[in-house]
C-alpha cells in the first residue's frame, strides 16, 4: 500500500511515520481536493492546519483534556458551570456501576467520539460500553489529524451528570468561534438523532443567521437566541484571550449555562464551506502574523 494510501485510510491506531507538515499536506489535498498552502495560509482550513504545526502552546494540551479542563473553567467562570462530575478514572473496569445513578455519560478524557450515553442504567449494555470505551483508550487522537495537543493527553475516563432540559429531548450545542480573542461566529448543532442528521447552523453574534454552510446542511428549523448569550460571549471572551483561534462550547439546559468543551481545529481543518467564499471569509478574520512559532 502506498504512503498516501495508508495515510488517507488512517483510523488512529497505528503511527505513521512522516511529518507532521507531510501528512497534512497529502492529507489536504485528498480530503479538500487542493494543495495545502503553509507560506502564505489565506482559507479558515490552511489556517488550522498552520495552527497545528506551529503554534504549539503547551497549555493547550490540558485544555483538551475533558478532566483538567474542568479546574481551568472553575477559575475562569465558576464551578456552577460545569456539569456535574461522577467519577474519573484510569481503566473501564474500576467503574462501579453500582453506586452511579440511573442515568450518566462515560467519556474519554483524550478524544472526541468516546462517549457512551446511558439513559437507563438497566438498560446499559454493558459489555458494549466496555468494548467502546477500550478502544478509545488505546487510540491516540493525535495521529489522525496532527491535531498535536491530543498528543500526549493522559488517556482517562469521566463519568457525568446526564443532563436533560424539561422542554426538549435535545440538548443544543453552542459553539462560539473565537478569532483572535474575539466572539465572532456562533453555531449551533441540532438534530442529531433525526432521520435526516445532524443540522449546523451559523449565526453572527447578533444572532442573525449567516448564509453559509460547512459540510453539514443548516437547519431550516427556527432557531431560538439562548437566554444567556450574553453570558456565552463574555466567558468566550475570558476563554480566548491570547489565543489565535478557540472554539467555545456551551450548553443551555432549563435556562442555565453550562460549559462544554475548547475546541482548537473545528472539523480539523477539513470541512468545505458552502458557499467556498467563507473558507475565505473566516480566514481573513484570524490573523497570524504575530504568532512565533514554537
Amino acid at each position: 500500500m502506498s504512503l498516501k494510501k495508508k495515510i488517507i485510510g488512517y483510523m488512529g491506531v497505528n503511527y505513521i511515520p512522516v511529518s507532521d507538515k507531510l501528512y497534512l499536506k497529502i492529507k489536504f489535498k485528498d480530503l479538500m481536493g487542493k494543495r495545502l498552502n503553509l507560506k502564505n495560509p489565506r482559507t479558515f482550513n490552511e489556517k488550522m492546519q498552520w495552527l497545528k504545526l506551529y503554534d504549539r502552546n503547551p497549555m493547550y494540551t490540558a485544555l483538551v483534556d475533558k478532566y483538567e479542563v474542568r479546574s481551568y473553567i472553575e477559575e475562569k467562570m465558576g464551578k456552577k458551570y460545569l456539569i456535574p462530575l461522577l467519577g474519573v478514572y484510569d481503566k473501564f473496569d474500576d467503574i462501579d456501576f453500582e453506586k452511579l445513578p440511573n442515568q450518566f455519560v462515560i467519556k474519554c478524557t483524550h478524544d472526541s467520539g468516546g462517549v457512551v450515553v446511558c439513559k437507563d442504567k438497566k438498560m446499559l449494555n454493558i459489555d458494549f460500553a466496555r468494548e467502546k470505551i477500550n478502544y478509545s483508550l488505546k487510540t491516540n487522537y493525535f495521529y489522525s489529524c496532527r491535531e498535536w495537543p491530543y498528543k500526549n493527553v493522559k488517556p482517562r475516563i469521566i463519568i457525568e451528570k446526564y443532563m436533560k432540559d424539561s422542554k426538549s429531548d435535545e440538548l443544543i450545542d453552542y459553539k462560539v468561534m473565537c478569532f483572535n480573542g474575539k466572539p465572532s461566529i456562533i453555531f449551533t448543532c441540532t438534530e442529531r438523532f433525526t432521520e435526516s442528521g445532524l443540522k449546523v447552523t451559523f449565526f453572527d453574534i447578533n444572532w442573525n443567521k449567516l448564509p453559509f454552510e460547512r459540510h453539514y446542511p443548516n437547519s431550516k428549523k427556527s432557531i431560538d437566541k439562548p437566554k444567556n448569550l450574553d453570558k456565552m460571549l463574555q466567558f468566550s471572551k475570558k476563554l480566548s484571550t491570547n489565543i489565535p483561534f478557540v472554539r467555545v462550547d456551551f450548553y443551555e439546559i432549563n435556562d442555565e449555562l453550562f460549559f462544554g468543551e475548547l475546541t482548537f481545529y473545528p472539523g480539523s481543518g477539513f470541512e468545505e464551506f458552502t458557499p467556498s467564499k467563507w473558507d475565505y471569509k473566516l480566514g481573513d478574520m484570524l490573523d497570524i502574523s504575530g504568532i512565533r512559532k514554537r
